[in-house]
């Protein structure tokens, strides 16, 4: 028994899902055609009611509320059809248990149908049974206006912008032609016997006043507010006459309230949202109006509202430090006790100690250590890593000052020169040489050489000394040995790569001083012209163009041959390497890792500038595109001998570049065609992405001129740009007009056969169709199958015939859909 009701339910959901898919099919049927609204709606209303699956009755009034809200249908079908389905949405509107989502979309649907009504029942006024019904609707939404969740309540704010805006009058454009003007209560009659303008006018005055109250309540929701204030702007820019009355209540309104900082993140949302909508209406009211008799008082309060954001959002985080209470300048008794320090006489400064050392040998610690703190002199530096005293030192000696930086530095000089003259006197002594005082004050330790021999024997002549010389001690060398640098650690493979990247960087900061310097620079300003032509090289100057040219060759050709491989490099028989392939072998060699990393980066970076600019840089791009497709080349030629697969990098980076301008395009961006033209190697791929385009109607022109230009100036692919072009021309109506021109001339034998399959599968579009439950839409015989999708009939389970649908993907699917198939559009059922 359990078994048999799974079943059931099983079968049951089934069933569902395959009525939404039929009905899915309905609705792309009229999102190409407008003109089958009437035959749908009218279809769908007995599946969508109120007894029916919740699932039917969601897709229906969403259904509905889309279709009455579309620009596609016109003013007198809608008005139509809205008398049809006012008794459902009033069934469904009085279902106490409906489902939330069905009540949202029933409310969106009935702020549509209200002016609709309302200009039937101008022009029919003993209709009494539709008023009545839309009467009872408007009560129903009222009622559950303050008492339904979120979603529900601003949809009925909706609803009640669109009966106050209906029932308010406004200015008429043309009285002989009421068909022409907007619903409003100007176009009622005085004498009207079911809506007089007084109690019209009574009624959407008071739902106004009803609907700015959301603005004053204490219990403020952000969502409710912020739909409110977004709903009365309509109200102000196109009814002038309660235009005033609803900028008095939002000048009276405040988004902050009550609240003081701090404040917690969720209320701090919440202000700044309804903060931002509050403002953002008001400068709109301004901007429409500059001069109008509001726009004082709105400039006041936007100030007023930018100094209550400044208190409680910002908590005085970005504020300037208070003013001090009592002035800094002596007066302060914290200050009074040091007047009278002793100020050191000028150009002595406390913190250097100058004073000479005292005798006997002296580190280097101790030449160099001119602070007076003892603290600081017993600080072993070496606690520190190198890196980041290096770092500490290029920051702070910029800093110091001038006069500081020479007496320190004359401190030493006296320093230095203390150590040498009295190495000088020692080395004299042992030489049993008395040395002249005067000669120490001009002795030079950096430039005069140790004596030798020979000035020694002079010296001991004149002297009248005996002494051999063999038996004196050799002069001792000076005080300060030679200094040699340590040599410089091996970097790792992630050094190498980051200070690679640093270059990088510091490339791209000289072509875009370059590029600015292009824009800046004068009109008649003439350069030195390099020699044009096939044989020019290929960077004669320092120029963007040349910077471009080796950036692009790095990340391509530079770090190839660093992997150790060493065919490139192996003799032939003739010692002279390997043979005469060996420089373009040595191109293709696949890059090691930290290489392979430096390239990537250079590409990402050649990438995100492209893209800053992409109209501009569009050379750029084609360049450096160019020189990775040869790079593939390159690689080919030299592991083709060897067995291997190489690692192509040029359509994957075509396709990324492609990818990352294609939303910014628009149908006069022709440096496109002009882009995809120049590129040395167009696939399928890039194909594809051209047929993108063609899903926004807008840039179809864009998409068919490119794959024209291709047709007629890149031979090798024109059969391939065809064949997208018949798929432009099966998939895409808005195409068709453009394609085929083109398929009329290239490919003459392909709209007869696209024509004879339509009207084979026109004529007969249920044949293969034995389900009870679903039924053929009427479609007229001259009007072509669905653009969006292309089917074909095949049988279902049972043998019966059923319908093959084709998703919305399929378009840009390496495999086109078929072109002479055509699918019958069921009705929903």
């Amino acid at each position: 028994m359990a078994d048999g009701h799974a079943n059931s339910a099983s079968g049951s959901r089934q069933k569902v899902h395959d009525q939404i898919v039929r009905l899915e099919s309905a609705r792309k049927l009229v999102l190409g055609d407008a003109a089958y609204y009437g035959q749908i709606i009218e279809g769908i209303l007995p599946i969508i009611g109120v007894h029916a699956r919740v699932e039917l009755r969601r897709w229906g009034t969403e259904f509905l509320a889309e279709a009455f809200a579309s620009p596609m249908a016109t003013s007198k079908q809608k008005q139509k059809l809205s008398l049809i389905v006012l008794d459902t949405l009033k069934e469904m509107l009085e279902n106490t248990q409906e489902d939330t989502t069905v009540l949202k979309s029933v409310v969106q649907a009935c702020a549509s149908i209200y002016p609709l009504v309302f200009r039937h029942i101008i022009s029919s006024p003993d209709d009494h049974a539709t008023w009545e019904k839309m009467t009872a609707i408007k009560s129903r939404i009222l009622k559950i206006w303050d008492t339904a969740v979120a979603a529900i309540r601003i949809c009925c704010i909706k609803f009640v912008q669109r009966v106050v805006q209906a029932q308010t009058p406004a200015p008429l454009a043309d009285a002989r032609r009421p068909e022409q003007n907007e619903v409003s209560l100007a176009m009622v009659p005085r004498d009207h016997p079911l809506i007089p303008p007084s109690n019209l006018e009574a009624e959407a005055s008071g739902l106004l006043d009803r609907l700015l109250s959301a603005l004053h309540d204490q219990t403020k929701d952000a969502l409710v507010v912020n739909a409110t204030l977004n709903s009365v702007g309509v109200l102000i820019r196109i009814r002038p006459t309660v235009a005033n009355k609803i900028i008095s209540a939002v000048l009276r309104f405040s988004p902050m309230g009550d609240a003081k900082p701090p404040l917690p993140p969720k209320m701090r949302v919440i202000i700044k949202s309804m903060e931002r909508t509050t403002k953002a209406l008001l400068l709109n009211v301004n901007k429409q109006n500059p001069t109008g008799p509001m726009a004082s008082r709105i400039h006041q309060y936007l100030e007023r509202l930018a100094h209550s954001r400044l208190e409680v959002l910002e908590e005085g985080s970005n504020r300037k430090r208070a003013a001090p209470v009592e002035p800094v300048d002596g007066l302060d008794q914290t200050k009074r006790a040091r007047l009278g320090a002793t100020v050191p006489p000028a150009g002595v400064d406390g913190r250097i100690n100058a004073l000479p050392l005292h005798g006997g040998p002296a580190s280097l610690a101790q030449i160099f250590t001119l602070t007076p703190d003892a603290a600081l002199t017993s600080f072993d530096i070496r606690q520190f890593p190198l890196q980041m005293v290096l770092q500490l030192l290029l920051s702070v000696i910029p800093r110091l000052d001038q006069d500081t930086v020479s007496r320190a530095v004359q401190a030493v000089r006296v320093r230095l020169q203390q150590v040498s003259q009295s190495q000088a006197q020692a080395d004299a002594q042992n030489a049993g040489v008395a040395v002249d005082e005067d000669d120490d004050d001009d002795y030079e330790p950096e430039y005069q050489p140790a004596e030798d021999n020979e000035q020694i024997l002079n010296k001991l002549d004149n002297t009248g000394s005996t002494e051999p010389v063999s038996s004196r001690p050799e002069p001792a060398a000076t005080a300060f040995g030679l200094f040699r640098l340590p040599p410089p650690p091996p970097l790792s493979a992630d050094d190498i790569v980051q200070i690679g990247q640093g270059i990088i960087g510091r490339a791209f900061m000289t072509i875009g001083s370059l590029e600015d310097a292009k824009k800046t620079k004068a009109v008649g300003a003439s350069t030195p012209s390099a020699e044009g032509g096939i044989n020019r090289l290929a960077a004669t100057r320092l120029d963007r163009s040349a910077w471009i040219t080796l950036i692009t060759r790095i990340a391509t050709r530079a770090p190839t041959g660093l992997d150790g491989d060493h065919d490139a490099f192996s003799p032939d028989q003739n010692g002279n390497g390997n043979g005469n392939d060996s420089i373009i072998k040595m191109e293709g060699v696949t890059p090691s890792p930290p290489s392979a990393a430096l390239s990537t980066a250079i590409r990402n970076a050649l990438y995100l500038y492209i893209l800053e600019d992409f109209r501009r840089r569009i050379d750029t791009a084609i360049a450096w595109l160019s020189e990775e497709w040869y790079n593939d080349r390159i690689q080919d030629r030299r592991r083709l001998g060897r067995g291997e697969v190489a690692d192509h990098q040029y359509e994957a980076l075509a396709l990324k570049v492609i990818d990352g301008i294609l939303p910014y395009l628009d149908s006069k961006d022709k440096f496109f065609t002009r882009f995809v033209a120049e590129l040395p190697g167009v696939g399928d791929a890039i194909l594809d992405r051209v047929k993108y385009l063609a899903r926004d109607p807008e840039r179809v022109s864009l998409a068919v001129n490119t794959l024209h230009y291709l047709i007629l100036f890149r031979p090798p692919i024109k059969e391939q740009c065809l064949d997208a072009l018949e798929d432009l021309y099966v998939n895409y109506e808005e195409a068709r007009p453009s394609t085929s021109k083109l398929l009329t001339k290239w490919r003459p034998h392909f709209l007869p056969s696209i024509a004879a399959a339509t009207a084979t599968a026109t004529a007969d579009p249920a044949s293969n169709n034995n389900d009870p439950d679903l039924k053929p839409l009427p479609l007229p015989p001259s009007s072509p199958s669905p653009s969006t999708t292309a089917t074909a009939p095949s049988p279902d389970a049972n043998g019966s015939g059923g319908v093959a649908i084709v998703p919305d993907d399929a378009v840009m699917s390496d495999v086109a859909p078929a072109a002479d198939t055509a699918r019958p559009v069921p009705a929903p059922t």
